[in-house]
């Protein structure tokens, strides 16, 4: 699979990974340097079920542990995968 790159502008990030020409994004908004709210995940119905959607939020949570900073997970899927992952329950305000 495609690498994940992470683009941020101001306030705003995003991780960004494309596959078989379709473009896949989680969307977040930055509260503090210790806060992230992760506002949006849009996976293309050509490559949902790959995992891709899955693939974002790791990248998010590791990013979280490496940087120090919790997640807000206002985006539903996000929430989602935060309640079938009790292990990344140490960076997320939930």
């Amino acid at each position: 699979m495609s690498e994940i790159r992470r683009e941020v502008q101001g306030a705003k990030g995003r991780y960004v990974v494309e596959i078989d020409g379709q473009t896949a994004d989680l969307t977040y908004s930055i509260a503090s340097p210790t806060l992230v709210i992760a506002d949006h995940t849009g996976v293309p119905d050509e490559i949902r079920g790959s995992g891709v959607g899955l693939r974002l939020v790791e990248r998010l949570v590791a990013d979280a542990r490496a940087e120090g900073f919790r997640i807000v997970p206002l985006c539903p899927f996000v929430n989602a995968q935060r309640r079938r992952h009790p292990d990344w329950a140490d960076v997320f305000n939930a």
